[in-house]
């Protein structure tokens, strides 16, 4: 069992920890680190979780074995290296950091510990996406033309000004660093590295400083092209779409259950099928869990992880030049 600690329990953290609390033969929280103690006494005294009083001495315990960060992006570089230097293994939500130099002084220094670091895009654990990757490896679509993905929800209209998720600095290019990353992470698994990208990003309604509607054109070093749009403003939702000579398949849904395949040569006839009620956030720490016990490598790949972040850094850098960027 891999005794792990939270560190932060805002929303995402306490969906991390209810995915394999009680559930998991394989990780269990035991610990965990928050700013305000006091505001979760409640919650981990119900899930059995001792608060530790600062990172620090949470990273120095014999007793745990990982540590699993949902907290605010710029912290995460200097967490990830303080936990390698303790023999800690480290889950960190993503982003794994917002510039490519910042992701690889982390990845370095957990291989210099020996480390697994893993970052949580859940939705590689999606059936759909892996079905999508089975036919595009396959070349089931023949020459791939154009992706086109869009990621919606409501988060932005409920962020009061001064929380973290509303400053700028912390989320820029609106969308991007909660909802952005998932789909680049799932372009760079289908498809492989981005070479270029546009970003067009605004603020319109939600009542913050933060912007509600993001739009990215990309160009994939394999000659294609791409399209996302973000949202934080909208009723949530989810679209990927596949684009090539033969044929296009669509997967849907906000929980990505949905998956469509149509072909040129039999336009109409529609094959779908249909994954309800899978926890990619159980599977991902399941998946973290497992490359700590076996010594396998994590399922998603530390250079995907850079050159995603390396894709996020170009975009932001695209928001304020107003012009297309290379991604670094």
């Amino acid at each position: 069992m891999v005794n792990a600690a939270i560190v932060s329990l805002g929303w995402w953290g306490k969906v991390l920890v209810d995915s394999v609390q009680g559930k998991s033969d394989n990780i269990k929280f035991t610990h965990g680190w928050v700013r305000t103690p006091a505001n979760a006494k409640e919650y981990v005294d119900a899930k059995g979780i001792a608060l530790v009083d600062t990172y620090e001495n949470l990273v120095k315990r014999d007793d745990i074995d990982a540590v699993v960060l949902a907290t605010q992006h710029s912290k995460h570089k200097e967490q990830i290296i303080a936990a390698a230097a303790a023999g800690k293994h480290v889950f960190c939500e993503k982003p794994l950091c917002l510039t490519k130099a910042d992701a690889e002084e982390a990845v370095a220094a957990a291989n210099k510990a020996g480390i697994v670091l893993a970052t949580g895009f859940n939705r590689r654990f999606a059936p759909a996406i892996a079905e999508m990757k089975k036919r595009v490896d396959a070349e089931a679509f023949g020459p791939l033309l154009h992706v086109e993905g869009t990621m919606s929800a409501p988060a932005g209209l409920f962020l009061k000004p001064g929380v973290w998720r509303a400053d700028r600095n912390e989320t820029p290019a609106g969308g991007m660093t909660p909802m952005g990353v998932h789909v680049i992470d799932s372009y760079i698994q289908l498809f492989g590295e981005i070479d270029e990208v546009y970003c067009q990003s605004f603020h319109r309604v939600v009542p913050n400083d933060t912007d509600d509607t993001t739009s990215v054109l990309f160009r994939f070093k394999n000659g294609m092209s791409g399209y996302l749009a973000n949202m934080l403003a909208a009723p949530g939702s989810y679209r990927l779409q596949v684009f090539g000579r033969d044929a296009t398949a669509t997967i849907t849904k906000p929980t990505l259950e949905s998956f469509t395949y149509e072909t040129r040569e039999k336009p109409g006839e529609i094959e779908a099928k249909e994954w309800p009620g899978v926890d990619t956030v159980n599977l991902e720490l399941e998946a973290f869990a497992n490359a700590i016990k076996t010594g396998t490598p994590h399922p998603v790949p530390l250079d995907d992880i850079i050159h995603g972040t390396a894709v996020l850094e170009a975009i932001v850098k695209s928001a304020q030049s107003h012009k297309p960027e290379k991604v670094g």
